[in-house]
Parts: C-alpha cells; structure tokens; sequence
C-alpha cells in the first residue's frame, strides 16, 4: 500500500501525494474567511510562499481565468490548482473541500434563522452583523482596489463601471465585455498600463512549475475529444436534475425557479462573489420575493461568519424560499433541499469551466492581449465592488428607500429622515476597528454581534 502511495506522488511528477495535498486543502478551507480577497491571500500564502508549490505567475495566470469566469473565483481558483497537480481527481477533491464546511455551517445557520430568526435575541445578533458585515465590504473595495487599480487608466475603468452599473443598470456581463474589448486592444497596443498586476513575492522552485517544465504532462495539454467527454459529462450533471424539476413540477414551483434562476445566475454573474450578490439580491428580492433586504444581509453575515466562499450565501437564499413555499413537503425539509438544490447548479458549472477551459488557458499563459483584458476586467469589477457596498449601505444604515427611475436613471435613493443611527454608529465603530485598530475579521463580528445584543438588552433596538 506505502508503495502505491509513493508510486502515485511519483507519477504526478513532483512528488506530492494525493493524501499531502488532501490535508493541505483542508487548512486552507479551514482558514477560508474573510471573502473572496481574504481566501485568494490564505491560498497564495500557503501554496506560493509557504510549500512552493505553484510559481508566483502560474498562481497569477490562474486566478485571472478563474476572475474572468462566472462564479467564486477563490473555489476556481484552488480547482484549478488541484487539477494541476493531481489531474482531474485533484480538482474534484480541492474545489469540494473548499465549500464543504461552508455548506454545513451555512446549513445549519439557516435552520437556527428560520427556526429562531424573529426572536429578539437572534434578531439583535443579526442587527450587530449586518454593521460589521458593511465594514467589511468597504474594506473589500479598498484592498482589492490597491491591487487592481494602479493606474490612472485602471481607475477610470473602475469609475466608469460604478457609474453605469450604480445609476445605469448597466447589465453586468455587458460592463465585463467592454472591459475585457478594451484591455486587450490596450494590451496589444503596447500599453504598459494594461500589464497585469503583482502579487507579492514568488515561489521560484514551484513544484508544479517543475513539473511541467520539461514535459507537459498530458492532462494539461488541450485535448479536443477529451474536451467534449468532460462538457457532456458535467453539463448533464448540472443540466439534468434542472430540466427533470422542469418538466415534473413545472415552471410555477419553487424549486423549479431555484433550479432556474441560479442556474442562469452561474452563467450571466462574473467577478465573483461581490458581483454575484448584488444580482442575487435584486432578483431574490424585487422579482421573486423570496427574502427582504435585511434578511439578504443577514444571510451575507452568515456566509462572512463561516468558512468557504461568500457566495455560500446562495444556499441561505436557497434554503429561505423553499422555506416559505414547501409545497406538500414539512417547512424545514423543504428548506433543506432547496439550499442544497441551489448550491448544487451554483458549484457544478464551476468544475466544467475549469476541466474544459484551463487547458486552454495553459497554453495562452504569456499572451499579452488576454493579460491585458483581465487586468481590465479586475479593475471593472472594483466599480461593480463598490456598487455593491452602496447597495448594502443604504438597506443598512436606512429604513427607507426611494426608486428613481428617470430615462436613463434607475437606482435606489435613501430617506434621510429613515436613518437609522444605531446602525450608523455600529458600522462607524465597525469601520474604525478595521481600517484604524486593525482588528481582525472574526474580532470585529464578535464584537458587533454583542454590540447588538447589548442594544437590545438596553431598548436601543
């Protein structure tokens, strides 16, 4: 057995066993808190800089595809690594370690919220949260600006995407697009300002930069025939339970329009889990009427408290609508499918982009006009960030909201005489404790989630 073991770290070529790299996935998913930015930093630190075993621009050429792609970049990201390493096996394994704690504390979250959420313990818990989890937001737009708009071009980008997708509601994926046009034709002008960005310092004797080299192995290598196996393969694994909910229960049902709507959403939703939620929270809220606003942040607070992807929070989202339309099933059971039902067309798309594309994309590392619209779409998608954290802001901080809807205006005004100041001051002290103390992440919840508590006890909330 100790000999086939060896035998399989052999064969991969760079002597990590499959069992090695279990247990180092494993503690990155364990450390995988903060969002998408906290999770890519917790991966480039322990891959890169601590075991060496992915180059700092292979590391750097992975996370723009993964950025480029719908979905969580960070799950992608560590998918993709996995596959390097250990073939397709290895990216199963990675990408499902990565979300599998975050599955089962975001379900079992969800059942203390649906079971509990209007007692006024809970409730103030979450008041407390949704301060911190504002905080925390802001604090996304700032480290992931720093990296990504470094220049004045970059900047402009990022402007001018926060403008059309805050007061225009400009479509996402059309934002992306013009972006992606305009760094690349940047990029192949000769435009130093569309270079991609650093990272940090670089594991220059990466083991899967050993690897390959030489050889290539030939699981890296594009492959047309294999390519069409794995898309019918994981398009029929996503695919099939949608159209079988489809035609059983129709369009009407609950868990068909799950089954639907995240779906589409895993297909039209790009820059991560920032950009997903303010699609999720417009559609979930406005159109479907699944949840309120406060209880979408409270589900964001959930998925920032737990560790695993942001976008975790879609199975709350899941859970919650199944919750209030069980059909002939019990509240909780139904609930309990639904989450499961919308992190299952949520994540499987994920591993198709990575298994089809990344072999691809192998091949086009150094291509300087697809580095320069990467560069691009990351400086867009900060615009779509800070998008983000005004839409939290104002369902946060305000009790009302006003819709404007002048040709070509449309956003959400705040009532000013609605503010609500507890929530104000939480969010300042939250705020302060990030960006002045330096508190940790978890730090900072805790101490807004006993804030909040502590403004119930005292008629406060």
């Amino acid at each position: 057995m100790d000999i086939r073991a060896n035998q399989a770290g052999a064969d991969a070529g760079h002597g990590i066993s499959f069992g090695e790299a279990f247990r180092v996935w494993l503690r990155v998913a364990a450390l995988s808190f903060g969002g998408p930015a906290g999770q890519i930093a917790v991966m480039h630190r322990i891959l890169v800089e601590e075991k060496k075993w992915i180059s700092e621009g292979r590391f750097l050429h992975a996370l723009n595809y993964c950025m480029l792609l719908p979905g969580p970049e960070a799950q992608q990201l560590a998918t993709y690594v996995g596959w390097l390493m250990h073939r397709t096996a290895g990216g199963l394994m990675a990408g499902g370690v990565f979300i599998l704690p975050g599955i089962i504390a975001i379900m079992g979250l969800s059942y203390i919220y649906a079971a509990f959420g209007n007692v006024s313990f809970v409730e103030a818990l979450f008041f407390g949260l949704k301060a911190a989890v504002l905080a925390i937001v802001v604090e996304a737009v700032v480290r992931v600006g720093k990296r990504a708009l470094k220049n004045r071009i970059m900047i402009a980008l990022a402007a001018i995407a926060f403008v059309a997708i805050f007061f225009f509601a400009v479509p996402f994926p059309i934002i992306i697009i013009a972006a992606g046009i305009i760094g690349y034709a940047g990029a192949r002008s000769g435009r130093t300002e569309f270079a991609p960005a650093g990272h940090g310092h670089g594991g220059s004797g990466a083991a899967i930069d050993s690897m390959l080299g030489e050889a290539v192995p030939d699981h890296v290598r594009p492959n047309t025939a294999r390519a069409i196996r794995l898309s019918a393969l994981w398009l029929g694994l996503w695919l099939v339970p949608v159209i079988a909910l489809l035609l059983a229960l129709g369009q009407g049902n609950v868990f068909s329009q799950i089954a639907l709507f995240f779906s589409k959403m895993s297909l039209v939703t790009f820059g991560g889990a920032y950009a997903v939620l303010a699609y999720v929270a417009q559609q979930a809220v406005e159109h479907y009427h699944w949840l309120k606003p406060h209880e979408m942040l409270d589900g964001l607070g959930m998925a920032e408290t737990t560790p695993g992807p942001l976008i975790m929070v879609l199975q709350f989202v899941g859970f919650m609508a199944a919750y209030r339309d069980p059909g002939g099933l019990s509240p909780m059971l139904a609930a309990t499918l639904g989450g499961l039902l919308a992190t299952w067309v949520t994540f499987t798309p994920c591993f198709l982009w990575i298994f089809v594309g990344a072999p691809y994309i192998e091949r086009l590392r150094g291509n300087k006009g697809l580095a320069g619209a990467l560069s691009a779409i990351t400086a867009a998608v900060v615009g779509v960030i800070l998008n983000l954290s005004i839409w939290f802001a104002l369902h946060t901080l305000f009790r009302e909201t006003v819709p404007v809807h002048a040709f070509p205006l449309n956003f959400d005004m705040p009532v000013l005489r609605s503010v609500d100041v507890p929530a104000l001051v939480l969010a300042i002290a939250a705020a302060t404790a990030i960006f002045r103390l330096k508190l940790g992440m978890l730090t900072v919840l805790a101490g807004s989630c006993a804030a909040g508590v502590a403004l119930r006890l005292a008629g406060g909330i």
